[in-house]
């Protein structure tokens, strides 16, 4: 059956002969799925023939020998193996997409820095195209670090599709809405979502309200897991039930379509004669998924002191080092503040880890001024940080009744190795010339007497 147009041409799984919502819950489930009836094998992930003339095919997220508590794989069932989805590659040029290890000679990523909204471009556009790096950071040519990228979309991928071999992507939509279309199923994703695509999983992007901007984190290291709650014990932050996998669909088309490929920092193209998007049914763990961040159950102190922001961490990608992230996902959501006789805003620090905030909605408790929706800060390694003149105030002279902080989400890619800024975050985005004088009020207030000021 050939299928001629995108969303409403996908033969999605159904249940009682109508579509379902589209989503499986779960974290880390081993789930199966199939688009038409008996697709799926039952006992055995490679018989001798499969229904529908199938073609049986494993992606493998993690080495065979792995522990089963890191192995991932998935089995999909398609029209026609991956190998026909690949011809003869060329060289395509994404000139503003860096890859670690990137350092440009005549920029140091030393200092404080801060960016408004990235303006969207006149040219078309799509996810891929208009991806531009801001940070990177490790090397992926041993799998560790990571890149902080924007997008900026304004045209549909039609008949592109595109996998990263260096990474798995996550998403974290600002402005505008996405469809992402992948081997496993379809995510219909909206700012306060965010998205995981895994290492070599085919997908394309459209966009419904004809535009979109947002942030990427490429992890190039191991994948994205929750994060242990220790004696936060089974309940709260990111709960696994609210995590969403899409259920199967698939698309059957002959027209002819593109392939790019990332590798080792370099991109390539091929054009096939037919959509890669054609697994029928399939079944595994190592799969698209997205997340509602409305959904994160905050944890906070209910006496004094402000608990360190990894409180905060929707997602971890680890590394060897117990304790000590390849990258962290954080995020300061809408929540209640109740210490008391405690500054409440972040304190003034510095960090091991390198900070790359973005800023989705609201209003950022440090930063009531100057870190706008879109915008973003960068705070490496070891720079000493904290709130500007109007938060500290403000701070220190609040009342000790709790308040709720409405209406805000800000976010964070910590990593433990230092971010690199790319020539175009240094000299085409917008970057904030003034923004270390948000700290030129704060006042000398220390005279040598003993006790609390009025």
């Amino acid at each position: 059956m050939n299928r001629q147009t995108a969303a409403k041409d996908f033969i999605q799984a159904t249940t009682n002969g109508g579509i379902t919502e589209g989503y499986m819950p779960g974290f880390g489930n081993d789930f199966e799925t199939e688009a038409l009836p008996g697709a799926l094998p039952v006992g055995r992930n490679s018989p001798q023939r499969i229904e529908y003339g199938l073609y049986a095919e494993q992606l493998s997220g993690s080495p065979f020998t792995a522990p089963r508590t890191t192995l991932e794989r998935s089995w999909m069932y398609r029209i026609r193996p991956s190998v026909k989805h690949t011809g003869r590659f060329r060289s395509a040029d994404m000139p503003y997409w860096k890859t670690a290890p990137h350092v440009v000679k005549d920029i140091i990523s030393l200092g404080q820095y801060r960016w408004d909204p990235v303006p969207f471009p006149n040219a078309p556009l799509t996810f891929v195209t208009g991806m531009r790096t801001m940070t990177t950071a490790g090397d992926v040519s041993t799998q560790t670090g990571m890149a902080a990228h924007v997008y900026l979309a304004n045209t549909d991928m039609v008949d592109d599709h595109f996998y990263s071999a260096d990474s798995e992507l996550l998403v974290v939509p600002q402005h505008g809405c996405l469809k992402i279309f992948t081997e496993f199923g379809i995510l219909d994703l909206e700012p306060l979502e965010i998205c995981i695509l895994p290492r070599g999983m085919l997908f394309r992007v459209e966009l419904p309200e004809g535009e979109a901007r947002g942030f990427v984190c490429e992890n190039y290291g191991a994948k994205f897991t929750l994060p242990g709650r220790g004696p936060i014990g089974a309940n709260c932050l990111a709960n696994p039930r609210d995590f969403k996998t899409p259920v199967a669909a698939f698309e059957d088309s002959e027209r002819p379509c593109r392939v790019t490929v990332k590798w080792c920092g370099r991109f390539h193209i091929t054009e096939i004669p037919q959509s890669p998007l054609d697994v029928v049914a399939w079944h595994g763990n190592y799969a698209p998924f997205k997340y509602d961040l409305r959904n994160y159950a905050a944890i906070g102190s209910i006496s004094f002191d402000h608990p360190d922001p990894s409180i905060f961490t929707v997602l971890t990608a680890p590394t060897a080092e117990e304790g000590t992230a390849n990258i962290d996902f954080v995020i300061f959501p809408e929540r209640w503040l109740a210490n008391e006789n405690t500054f409440r805003p972040p304190w003034y620090h510095k960090n091991i880890m390198s900070e790359l905030m973005g800023n989705i909605c609201g209003v950022y408790d440090a930063k009531p001024r100057g870190f706008v929706p879109g915008g973003i800060s960068l705070h490496n390694c070891m720079l000493p940080h904290g709130p500007d003149r109007t938060a500290f105030e403000h701070g220190t002279t609040e009342s000790w009744e709790p308040v709720k902080m409405k209406n805000t989400m800000a976010f964070m890619f910590e990593t433990r190795f230092p971010q690199q800024l790319t020539g175009f975050a240094a000299k085409e985005a917008p970057l904030q010339d003034d923004y270390i004088g948000c700290w030129d009020g704060l006042e000398k207030k220390f005279d040598g007497t003993p006790g609390l000021k009025d």
